[in-house]
């Protein structure tokens, strides 16, 4: 786009230049403040015939005098008694021109009031220093002004739309563009903070892409490398991610088909380490050809504890006995249960240290994980617990007694989630000839590796090989929480030969598989796509609960599969063979530097 400043240093050059312009084609410049106002919006003073202070003055004079004049026939009809439904034509006149001023006065100052806030802030992006700036339109970028600038050599100094070349599209990318700027100044400067131009802007993407420029500057580092186009940044809004400046790719390789309880699932898992797709996938053939594996879920139950606190143990004993007594559980249960039509409660444990009572309320959750909705119920209990216990204090709804997104002994014992036990038993050939080992090998490594190496370490919920890895690299890929991957990853893997010897048992028993599939990141559309192809999407028509239950085991038979490979690659010396192969790049460095 051609672009320059007019110069006003003389006048009769400037008609003159005008004149010859209007012989190539018809121009006119109009002035800056105009022009905005006909880009921005269409006002309710211009469909207006009159001027609008002759218009306005006719409406208000109308609207008070029909008011006097009805008011005082109306008096005049009170006092003599004339029925005030019996009008004459004057008064029907006047009635008429009261509605029709009152209309338009509410129209035009209600129609002028709300557009003054919705354009406010594009027409504060206008405003320019310099008052000479113009718009200049014509019909042909390649004659008049542009070529004569190009003869004269002066150089483009503002912005020049053309009518004839310049879609209104256009015109408003480039001020949306120059709106932007402004708004990136006031991040930068802090006058607007982040967090916030979401709510100001109305608009994700654009709040993304300015959160992102205007980082860039504060940093002085570029975010080139993150992606920021092909993404739904709406469906985050209030959920997943605040503040967004992009989004990190991760890719999803698909490890089956896992033959589970009569099933095949093909398992999407996202992760960037090398091998661990392949091992898993290994896993999965020698289940297949060994028959399948089979899950046991134990127990469904999310769990919250909050901490309060009374003025004596005595007292804070005395609310213990309370909530355990067998006798007060349904009013609980229904003060609970208030808030949610899944979340049902199951039971409440109690611990005490000192004055301190932990609560750990457990319920059932439907197909969401469930987080919010035990929180909701707790929350509702200690609304109404004052009623008996009014000296109680509440320190927090969460007391770490739960426990969320940390290994504990109480979920390692009592579960928390889901609770599930996967089986298969691996056929002694296909231990051969699939895993490259043999049965008194595995047996030992997992004696000597994941029951008594993590003993020695003092290991919490960890004997096994690596059960983070599979749960990590499918919560991912499915959109739930990737901390709780802690509690989640909880796992013992036991080994055993059976049929005298020949074939292998192999199980794990997790007691805590935190995951749902609807609310949180379930929503997004990559991760809605990873559960669709497990067949566990959004919430279960036939009973609530099963698709969330179906993807726990999903889990566990995934991370029966890696163990079984891992542990047979230590046993038959492949491990370091299988890395240096599938999780070293071989490319240049230096030069991908360069």
């Amino acid at each position: 786009m051609d672009v320059r400043r007019r110069s006003t240093r003389s006048q009769t050059g400037g008609h003159q230049h005008q004149h010859n312009l209007n012989n190539d084609g018809p121009m006119k410049s109009v002035d800056l403040k105009q022009q905005r106002k006909m880009i921005s919006s269409p006002r309710a003073s211009d469909a207006l015939p009159l001027p609008l202070y002759l218009t306005n003055g006719i409406f208000f004079t109308l609207f008070f005098t029909v008011a006097y004049y009805l008011l005082a026939r109306w008096r005049e009809k009170i006092r003599s008694s004339t029925p005030l439904h019996v009008v004459t034509f004057p008064e029907i006149i006047a009635i008429f021109s009261l509605i029709a001023s009152f209309i338009y006065l509410l129209g035009f100052f209600g129609i002028d009031f709300v557009q003054s806030f919705i354009f406010r802030a594009s027409n504060e992006a206008w405003d320019v220093e310099d008052d000479e700036a113009e718009f200049i339109i014509g019909e042909d970028t390649r004659r008049g002004v542009c070529a004569e600038v190009i003869t004269c050599g002066l150089p483009p100094k503002k912005p020049v739309f053309i009518e004839s070349k310049v879609s209104p599209v256009e015109i408003m990318h480039t001020l949306s563009s120059e709106e932007d700027e402004e708004v990136i100044k006031m991040v930068v400067q802090g006058k607007t903070p982040s967090y916030s131009l979401e709510a100001k802007l109305g608009d994700c993407k654009r709040a993304a892409s300015i959160r992102r420029e205007a980082l860039q500057r504060v940093t002085g580092r570029s975010l080139g490398g993150l992606p920021l186009e092909g993404f739904d940044y709406e469906a985050i809004l209030g959920q997943c991610c605040e503040m967004p400046v992009g989004y990190v790719q991760i890719p999803v390789g698909i490890a089956g088909p896992l033959l589970l309880d009569g099933r095949e699932f093909m398992v999407p898992m996202a992760t960037t380490e090398g091998c661990l797709v392949a091992s898993s996938n290994r896993g999965c053939k020698a289940i297949y050809a060994s028959g399948g594996a089979m899950s046991v879920l134990l127990k469904d139950g999310m769990t919250r504890a909050p901490v309060v606190r009374f003025a004596t143990a005595t007292r804070a004993a005395e609310l213990k006995f309370y909530l355990e007594d067998p006798a007060n559980f349904d009013t609980l249960a229904c003060v609970f249960n208030r808030s949610s039509r899944f979340g049902r409660l199951q039971r409440i444990q109690c611990n005490m240290a000192g004055k301190n009572l932990f609560m750990r309320f457990t319920c059932s959750t439907g197909d969401a994980m469930g987080m919010n909705m035990v929180s909701k119920g707790v929350q509702n209990v200690l609304d109404f617990l004052p009623n008996d216990f009014p000296d109680m204090d509440v320190i927090g709804i969460s007391g770490n007694f739960c426990s969320d997104k940390k290994p504990s002994a109480v979920n390692w014992i009592e579960g928390r989630g889901k609770s599930v036990v996967c089986e298969a038993i691996i056929k002694e050939d296909v231990v051969r000839n699939v895993l490259k080992t043999t049965v008194p090998a595995l047996v030992e490594l997992n004696m000597v590796k994941n029951l008594t190496g993590s003993a020695v370490a003092g290991a919490l919920g960890g004997f096994n090989a690596h059960a983070s890895n599979i749960v990590s690299a499918v919560f991912i890929a499915t959109g739930q929480d990737p901390a709780q991957n802690i509690e989640s990853s909880h796992c013992i893997t036991m080994m055993e030969a059976v049929n005298d010897g020949k074939d292998l048992h192999v199980s794990v028993t997790m007691p805590s598989i935190e995951v749902g599939t609807v609310g949180g990141g379930t929503q997004l559309a990559s991760q809605s796509a990873c559960l669709n192809l497990l067949g566990v999407k959004g919430a279960s028509m036939e009973e609530p609960g099963n698709n969330s239950r179906l993807l726990a085991t999903i889990v566990a038979g995934s991370v029966l599969a890696g163990e079984l490979s891992l542990m047979s690659a230590i046993a038959a010396g492949q491990l370091v063979k299988s890395h240096m192969k599938y999780n070293r790049s071989s490319k240049d460095v230096t030069k991908m530097g360069s």
